[in-house]
């Protein structure tokens, strides 16, 4: 396979890996932060205690983490296909992304959110700042570098997500690394694969290091 022939093909893949890892990567933002909130107001000492609702949490939160990627995507298929028309392509292979990613971003958002100095808290707490006050205002804004790191760790994590979707006809990357890289040994289009990926990976972690470091000197 010539450049020529093989330029068209990576810019559709990238622009469909990209599609799956942008959508995938808000909607984990959303979900994954509001869980991680709920676990740690409802942990015992939090905000708004309720032991029961926090184990039942934890537990979703730890199946989610537990099922392999390939496997969550093939056990979905019917709630994929019901939720977006279809079981393939990029389109589709964004649901199990999102539900794979947001119980490892609700970890991330947890471990952020303890890390912020109760006596800041407190002292919140003290001025009489509401539940929501503490929320937005205190607990969120002091885990933002935080809150960032563990955002670019998952989009790094979905770019490989995503090419493993790719494999079983999610598009993108990945699905050229199958059917042109493997399937018909063209090793040229494997390695532009690689180098793309690797890329993307580099990009995101150097924008988000950039950022923590913004957002810690503040």
């Amino acid at each position: 396979m010539t450049w020529d022939e093989m330029v068209p093909l990576l810019r559709q893949g990238t622009l469909e890996t990209l599609q799956m890892t942008v959508w995938s990567t808000l909607f984990t933002a959303l979900g994954g932060t509001l869980l991680g909130v709920l676990l740690v107001l409802t942990e015992r000492g939090g905000l708004l205690p309720v032991p029961a609702v926090n184990k039942v949490l934890g537990a979703i939160v730890n199946i989610g983490r537990s099922l392999p990627f390939v496997i969550l995507m093939m056990a979905i298929i019917p709630f994929t296909r019901a939720l977006v028309g279809t079981s393939i392509g990029t389109q589709a292979a964004i649901v199990p992304l999102t539900l794979s990613a947001i119980p490892f971003y609700a970890r991330l958002v947890e471990t952020a959110l303890r890390e912020v100095d109760p006596g800041v808290v407190a002292a919140a707490q003290a001025m009489g700042a509401s539940r929501g006050q503490i929320i937005w205002k205190v607990l969120l804004r002091e885990a933002r570098p935080g809150l960032v790191a563990g955002l670019t760790v998952t989009v790094i994590a979905l770019i490989g997500y995503s090419a493993m979707a790719g494999a079983i006809g999610g598009g993108g990357l990945g699905d050229l690394a199958i059917r042109y890289g493997y399937q018909r040994f063209e090793t040229g289009m494997m390695l532009a694969i690689l180098v793309l990926l690797i890329a993307l990976v580099q990009v995101v972690q150097s924008l988000g290091d950039l950022a923590v470091r913004r957002l810690t000197h503040k």
